[in-house]
């Protein structure tokens, strides 16, 4: 733009540090203070007609104080959160570039057909009898699963990644119980690149977990996996494409190695959406793994939930898959609750949740995968491993690669060699990307790799947007590079905040909100 001399407007935020307003606001940026600042402790937003007396059951629970939450008028409270959700990075405002979290594009579509009547005004309480289309649907979902990982039987209830571990990992506990072997294989394989979760998942039902060292490429080696097999080990849970972003190319040896060694093969999801369509697990000796409905089949990922961790099973495992799960008999659908009802050569391990998994996340994946198709479903797997190497082939003679320039699936992994002696560090330079309207990427993971920087583009990022990410981080690189310190080490500089003291506000984080110190007008 161009001011009324002709020349180029200065950006907004290049000012915005030296022209002080009274509010505090910035014109649309506006300063939001707590709803505990600006709400009356002496009103309420409703009408509500005054309770009946009753004598209470609380005792010495009884509250002794006002419970404190302050009343607002509705336009208040609407500007109030919507203000709020503006100071917060989302998929809707720009690229998302967290590693090994897939934050990708959330069709409208499918928010639109989980809101359907029928759907999103069910309760888990009503009678079987009354939601036959909803069984309709998970049967649906739970069949098309099955399909793209070329597994036997398929766990909905799990409610996301973590809780998917549980289960795979407590149908491998019971299949080895059932084997009468549950005292004597004790041990686990996790490679040291894995997920935090997978290792405590595995300690949390009583196994002994062991680290597979990673090999120079990045991968887990053969001959470190013979030689940690043996009659005391149970499973071992490897994801794949791996942490790193490396496919792991001897899975079906490693595979191969663990059955007749009579152990079971946990396969971690998280990373599924790179090969969905293209490759099935079952195919590479697989006999348990969970998929995110948030990653690979675009439901909403993040704030607390819900999400969603569908748990596919291999024939070995298929029996031991908890309740409840839907059953088609003569009669149709039915949902079987009870593991004494499961029905012949069935052994359920119990029950993983109160109710049927997340219903709303069911209906948007079904409607992802039935919009794409297999075709679209594997094309979107294909362009999320090219935009990955994309990036990673056009920051490569800025930024160092652990692992050397090998092709990578799809997230690229850099670490921070080559930051070294500009007394930047990776959370510096990812400080400064927020500056730049980018939420910056997984830091200092995977653990096996110093300073980590894990970037995913995901497929639904354009070649335009990936260019000016590219363009952005380059820039930043070469900036750090020169010596432009002050621009990396204060960042950010233009968030709604700045940077906090991060170890101070883990070790001593104040948890209760008091009233700040009252300011005195100016005197005139």
């Amino acid at each position: 733009m161009l001011n009324n001399q002709g020349r180029p407007t200065t950006p907004a935020a290049a000012n915005s540090n030296t022209h002080r307003t009274f509010t505090g606001n910035k014109a649309l940026m506006v300063e939001e203070p707590l709803s505990f600042e600006t709400g009356r402790y002496d009103l309420t937003g409703v009408d509500l007609p005054a309770p009946k007396k009753v004598k209470s059951r609380l005792g010495k629970m009884k509250r002794k104080s006002e419970i404190g939450i302050p009343a607002l008028s509705e336009p208040e409270t609407m500007r109030h959160f919507v203000r709020l959700s503006q100071k917060n990075f989302g998929i809707d405002t720009g690229l998302f570039s967290l590693g090994s979290c897939t934050m990708k594009h959330n069709p409208r579509l499918n928010e639109r057909m989980a809101r359907l009547p029928g759907f999103a005004d069910i309760h888990p309480l009503q009678p079987v009898s009354t939601v036959k289309g909803a069984l309709e649907l998970i049967d649906m979902l739970a069949h098309w699963l099955k399909t793209l990982t070329g597994m036997g039987a398929v766990a909905m209830s799990p409610k996301a990644g973590a809780h998917g571990e549980l289960c795979g990992m407590m149908a491998i506990k019971a299949a080895i119980a059932a084997r009468g072997e549950g005292e004597t294989r004790k041990i686990v394989l996790v490679p040291e690149s894995a997920h935090g979760t997978n290792p405590a998942t595995a300690a949390l039902i009583g196994f002994i977990v062991k680290p597979v060292p990673a090999d120079v490429d990045g991968t887990v080696h053969m001959d470190e996996v013979k030689k940690l097999m043996g009659p005391d080990v149970a499973a071992i849970m490897l994801t794949n494409p791996n942490t790193c972003g490396i496919f792991e190319k001897d899975i079906i040896a490693i595979a191969k190695v663990v059955h007749e060694a009579g152990a079971y093969f946990y396969c971690d999801g998280a990373n599924y959406n790179a090969i969905a369509g293209k490759v099935r697990p079952g195919d590479l000796g697989v006999d348990a793994m969970h998929i995110n409905l948030h990653k690979t089949f675009s439901t909403p990922h993040g704030g607390g939930g819900p999400g969603s961790g569908p748990v596919v099973l291999s024939e070995r495992l298929a029996p031991y898959a908890p309740v409840p799960f839907v059953r088609l008999t003569a009669k149709g659908l039915e949902l079987v609750e009870d593991a004494a009802k499961a029905g012949k050569g069935m052994k359920p391990f119990g029950r993983m949740t109160a109710f049927h998994g997340q219903m709303g996340m069911f209906v948007r994946a079904l409607a992802y995968m039935l919009s794409h198709g297999a075709d679209g479903i594997r094309q979107a797997s294909e362009d999320a491993v090219l935009n990955a190497n994309y990036i990673r082939a056009s920051l490569a003679d800025v930024m160092s690669l652990p692992f050397g320039n090998q092709p990578c699936m799809h997230e690229a992994l850099f670490d921070d060699a080559w930051l070294k002696d500009t007394g930047i560090t990776t959370l510096d330079y990812a400080k400064a990307m927020i500056d730049e309207g980018y939420h910056p990427m997984t830091m200092y993971f995977p653990l096996v790799v110093h300073g980590a920087m894990l970037v995913e583009p995901t497929e639904s990022e354009s070649k335009a947007s990936l260019d000016l990410f590219i363009a952005t981080l380059r820039d930043l690189a070469i900036s750090a590079k020169k010596g432009e310190t002050e621009r990396f080490t204060g960042a950010p500089y233009h968030a709604p905040r700045r940077r906090l003291d991060e170890t101070r506000a883990a070790r001593s984080p104040i948890l209760k909100w008091s009233p700040p110190a009252p300011i005195a007008e100016a005197a005139e």
